[in-house]
């Protein structure tokens, strides 16, 4: 599976978490999002180094057999959130290490899978769940007041037709549960009416943007785990994040410029707060982030949207 599915800003990552003219020989990384474990396995094969692989997601659990075969004592393959990454690694022995890596987000494979419901691509049951446990998007759409189902596809999938859209499911579920993709899918479609454009995004997309990311609390596990992150990090180690949509890059962007001292300051005619006191914690690395080469973009279309934001830590 790994081989199936090549992350994307693979060489730029890499190169972050392993930069020229330093030994990596012993060193330990951390992967936060496994997947098909596509980055843990480019670390592996750079340097004589550890890693400690960690996903939600039972399925890339079970795929990660063969990898853990062939770096026997490097790879370390835990289940669970990344957002508790300091804790896991505690419980095994780590209080320190050289890189991390996450690539927020859904997975190819959890896409592509249609039992899984992520992807209105296929026919399949409305799910979403990435720990393939606790409410699916199925109970957020038929249990959710109109008012508060809205709110979340206007917050989690910026979608201006927020309310239309969740007036619409309101009324479809009041004749039959909404219990399949390609069903929401049509209604959110019928919802927003006007002719299919070919050219533009689907739809459907940012609503079920949205539920996924409320099923799977991905924000907050964001927050979560740039928090461990910094925690974890040894002085001069790391961290290489891939965002997809703006409501990640932007919490990305923004704790990074906060440790960095990079946010803006208030007038200089007020007193100085004592955040802006505090030394910075990283360094910023390609402070704009970095994006697909053209290359990439035509062997990849995943990619479009993928920005790489890089920081080493510089203080304990």
């Amino acid at each position: 599976m790994s081989q199936l599915h090549k992350p994307v800003l693979l060489k730029e990552v890499i190169e972050a978490l392993l930069p020229a003219g330093r030994s990596h020989d012993g060193a330990i990384f951390v992967d936060g999002t496994f997947g098909a474990g596509g980055y843990t396995r480019a670390l592996l094969d750079a340097a004589n180094c550890t890693v400690f692989a960690i996903d939600r997601d039972p399925d890339a659990i079970k795929g990660a057999a063969p990898l853990i075969e062939r770096y026997a004592g490097r790879l370390h393959v835990i289940q669970g959130r990344f957002g508790d990454l300091a804790r896991l690694l505690a419980e095994r022995g780590v209080d320190a290490v050289s890189g991390i890596t996450f690539d927020f987000g859904v997975s190819s494979m959890q896409l592509d899978q249609a039992a899984r419901g992520f992807s209105f691509r296929f026919s399949g049951p409305l799910d979403m769940r990435m720990e393939q446990a606790g409410p699916s998007a199925a109970d957020l759409v038929n249990e959710m007041a109109e008012r508060p189902l809205a709110d979340l596809i206007f917050t989690f999938g910026e979608e201006r037709q927020a309310r239309r859209i969740a007036r619409a499911i309101v009324a479809a579920r009041d004749l039959a549960p909404i219990e399949t993709t390609d069903r929401l899918a049509e209604i959110v479609r019928r919802a927003i009416g006007g002719k299919p454009n070919p050219q533009a995004i689907d739809p459907a997309t940012r609503t079920f943007q949205a539920l996924r990311i409320a099923v799977n609390d991905e924000l907050g596990e964001i927050d979560r785990g740039l928090a461990a992150a910094e925690q974890l990090l040894a002085p001069g180690g790391r961290l290489a994040v891939v965002s997809f949509h703006s409501l990640e890059d932007r919490r990305v962007k923004q704790f990074l410029r906060d440790r960095a001292g990079a946010a803006p300051k208030g007038s200089r005619h007020l007193p100085v707060a004592a955040q802006d006191e505090a030394k910075p914690v990283f360094r910023l690395i390609a402070a704009g982030g970095i994006t697909a080469s053209d290359e990439e973009l035509s062997e990849n279309p995943r990619s479009r949207s993928a920005r790489l934001r890089i920081a080493e830590k510089v203080a304990a």
